[in-house]
């Protein structure tokens, strides 16, 4: 047997559980109480929104990742846990549990990510680096993806005791292989942070994920060489989103490294060229981005809703994104209601959502 037991176990199998993302969490745990509540109840939640079958995670899969996990020498960090990274449990789809193995204390002290390309030219790979150095002696915490190029730079410059990587694929697993030293290192000075289990293989799709951990847990993001449509583009998006700082380095303009960032630039990120410029554009960000974290399942539950609502809210529903607040403005039926409606939908596997509080069917 794992360590993990109780609720602690059954919010596992239920984040484990197809189609309940991080806001279908958080609804569930305010409208059924507890994790093991909501588990039977799922799927009765399911069929009403039109799902054919529906079964909670397997208890057995569950308690082997746990044991996995627990052999790794990582554990489990679930939204509430007092070590939760606090600024990361400030975002409404903050995830509901993350994988750990390191210095958990790193995460609550002042943190900024550094992100950019892979195929990053040498000049800028020795400037992240230099950069990186600067700002773990001014005691600030870098955060990245350990991807090639700059994300490499970002964290060998750090320093591993000053630095946190965060990965798209399982604890165990090394991405790009290159790399597995310095994972390990990380792990054993640093801090290394996933949400998926263990054997997760880094798949196209986990990285959009792991780019919002990245964005959201850090005051600011710096964008060192990027190409247009990137995923460094797709962090300092996320970043901005949730109010914090989005910065950039300025580069050459007939590189097409340096689009993504100049065009950043052009839109209103702050332009930045040292370690201290960083810690001025940080010191001014928002008291209210660094407060103490919120009750992680606080507001109104969802409620009860009959079919005539139901029916509202879905035929406003397309295959675009529509904002809940829109839903709410056209259909007429109070809010709590469309929030049940579109928990329902979701557990059945028919509603997808999308950054900025945007819905539309799966």
């Amino acid at each position: 047997m794992s360590n993990l037991s109780g609720e602690r176990f059954d919010k596992l199998r239920l984040i484990r559980t197809a189609h309940v993302g991080p806001v279908a969490f958080r609804q569930i745990l305010l409208r059924f109480g507890s994790a093991g509540q909501a588990l039977e109840a799922l799927p009765e939640l399911a069929s009403k929104g039109g799902g054919r079958t529906f079964r909670p995670a397997d208890p057995r899969t569950v308690e082997t990742e746990a044991k996995r996990v627990e052999q790794l020498g990582a554990r489990y960090c679930f939204l509430g846990d007092p070590d939760y990274p606090p600024v990361l449990a400030q975002a409404e789809a903050a995830p509901p549990a993350l994988i750990l193995r390191g210095d958990t204390a790193l995460a609550a002290r002042r943190c900024v990510a550094m992100v950019g390309a892979r195929n990053a030219s040498a000049a800028a790979i020795r400037f992240a680096r230099g950069l990186a150095h600067e700002l773990a002696e001014a005691d600030i915490v870098v955060v990245s993806g350990l991807a090639r190029g700059i994300d490499t730079a970002a964290h060998m410059g750090a320093g591993t005791g000053s630095t946190i990587a965060v990965i798209g694929s399982g604890i165990d697993v090394h991405f790009p292989p290159e790399n597995a030293e310095l994972q390990g290192r990380i792990c054993d000075e640093g801090l290394l942070i996933t949400e998926l289990p263990p054997g997760a293989e880094p798949l196209a799709r986990h990285f959009p994920a792991r780019n919002r951990i990245i964005a959201w847990m850090s005051l600011g993001t710096v964008v060192i060489e990027a190409a247009p449509r990137s995923g460094s583009l797709l962090t300092a998006r996320l970043a901005g989103e949730e109010g914090r700082e989005v910065m950039a380095i300025p580069g050459f303009p007939a590189d097409p490294r340096a689009q993504g960032c100049n065009s950043l630039i052009r839109d209103g990120a702050t332009l930045v060229q040292s370690a201290a410029d960083i810690v001025e554009a940080i010191g001014a960000l928002d008291p209210r981005a660094v407060r103490s974290p919120r009750a992680p399942y606080a507001g109104e539950p969802p409620a009860d809703l009959g079919e005539t609502e139901r029916e509202r809210v879905v035929g406003l529903l397309s295959l675009s994104p529509v904002a809940v607040d829109e839903l709410v403005r056209l259909s007429g039926v109070p809010p709590a209601l469309v929030q049940t409606a579109l928990l329902e939908l979701e557990i059945a596997g028919r509603l997808q959502r999308h950054a900025g509080g945007r819905v539309s069917l799966a």
